[in-house]
């Protein structure tokens, strides 16, 4: 292999949709969950890899973290070299462009990889081997001051940003999915399988988890249908309480109130 062709940025060109605020329901939680290993890390380095054509999610994503972690910086990635340029006039205090992919071109280990939208147009049988090439970019967990280490959100959403579904990973892998929504937008719940991310969107077909985890939570949506009355919020909190009683719910109702609910990946893997 040539020292050029070793230099290569590793995956593909993505269509580059994009959209302002389209990624809030993401940075929020990301917010939420991982603030504290943010504001714990010495370097808190926070990677929007593949954010497409326009670079408003990783300006977006730079605004969000600072409000927890004021010393946050973020590190824009494209595999395309037209789109990084297009970018680079908009780099500012804690936030440059980069050009490269699946490699994470940026000194050390991020403490944040964000990757939505992006394995959309993978095949299944190329998650695994994504997934385990960006966790290993990840800060690794430190057992003396209690961090997990760094965090790996990948997931996919609508084009505005009304229903998103990601798995949130750590250096040793998976460790939960998240379904989040504008409440407004849903009938049911299972609206949001139309969004779930590459590893389990073919996954939903009976015998497997996430199948029967939307299954179970639409009937949950339909037993709450009484408190529709006190607002599509009221609902989704009744009907995710009722899920908790089968299946391992891993937030609150202060996270259910934001129209999110957060289950174990372990609960939903797809099976063999």
């Amino acid at each position: 292999m040539t020292a050029r062709a070793a230099s290569r940025p590793v995956g593909t060109v993505t269509r580059g949709t994009t959209n302002p605020n389209r990624l809030r329901r993401m940075d929020r939680w990301i917010a939420a969950a991982h603030g504290a290993g943010l504001r714990r890390a010495a370097d808190p380095v926070a990677v929007d890899l593949g954010y497409g054509a326009a670079p408003w999610t990783a300006v977006e994503l730079l605004l969000r973290l600072r409000t927890v972690a004021p010393h946050a910086r973020v590190v824009g990635v494209e595999i395309e070299p037209a789109r990084v340029a297009a970018a680079r006039p908009y780099e500012r205090d804690g936030l440059v462009f980069r050009h490269g992919g699946f490699e994470v071109p940026v000194p050390g280990r991020p403490t944040l990889i964000r990757a939505a939208n992006v394995l959309r147009q993978y095949d299944e049988d190329q998650v695994a081997a994504v997934w385990e090439r960006l966790c290993a970019r990840l800060a690794p967990a430190d057992p003396a001051t209690g961090s997990r280490g760094g965090l790996l959100v990948e997931g996919t959403c609508d084009e505005i940003g009304r229903r998103h579904v990601w798995v949130a990973l750590g250096p040793e892998g998976p460790r939960t999915v998240t379904f989040a929504t504008r409440l407004g937008s849903l009938d049911r719940p299972s609206d949001l399988a139309e969004r779930l991310p590459k590893a389990l969107i073919h996954r939903n077909v009976p015998g497997e988890p996430v199948h029967a985890f939307l299954r179970d939570f639409d009937r949950a949506w339909a037993a709450a249908a009484p408190y529709a009355s006190y607002g599509a919020r009221q609902r989704w909190i009744r009907a995710v309480r009722a899920l908790t009683a089968d299946w391992p719910v891993t937030d609150d109702a202060g996270r259910w109130r934001q129209g999110e609910v957060t289950v174990t990946w372990e609960s939903l893997a797809p099976r063999g």
